[in-house]
């Protein structure tokens, strides 16, 4: 297989590049370097290249997602706020031709009601919730057998 073909994009959304700090109760201690040090030493055993970006800013995941369709073979997304509410967010990650797996560390379904659902689900092939960090490494485990077409 081409090497281009085991892209993968890692998107973070709002708010987790204080994961560590914020409400570790819900998110845990493990921070966004931890997990992207992670993602990255896995990725390496399965030979994908990942490129990993965090964002807060909603117009940047979508330009992010749109210009995805020329690089990436699957996107492993945690849309994080934006899960609920982001209709920009679905309507781009619906407007390429790249499998989604979205990934929330924790169980948006045993949280605030308005957290119980996801915008983005519809649009993904996947979603891995309530795992912490590991739901991270589960995704990457999903997008290498897409990619390999398991």
């Amino acid at each position: 297989m081409a090497a281009y073909t085991m892209r993968v994009l890692v998107l973070h959304g709002p708010n987790l590049n204080l994961l560590g700090k914020r409400e570790p109760e819900v998110y845990g201690r493990t921070t966004l370097d931890d997990i992207n040090d992670l993602l990255s030493r896995r990725a390496k055993e399965l030979g994908i290249e990942l490129t990993i970006i965090q964002t807060n800013h909603e117009g940047i995941m979508v330009d992010t997602i749109q210009q995805a369709h020329a690089n990436f073979a699957c996107i492993i997304i945690n849309p994080a706020a934006f899960t609920h509410y982001s209709i920009a967010v679905r309507d781009a990650l619906a407007a390429i031709n790249v499998p989604a797996v979205e990934v929330h560390l924790s169980n948006i379904y045993r949280r605030e009601e308005f957290r119980q659902h996801s915008v983005i689900s519809p649009v993904a092939v996947g979603q891995i919730a309530g795992f912490g960090a590991t739901g991270y490494l589960l995704a990457l485990e999903a997008a290498y057998a897409l990619i390999r077409g398991a």
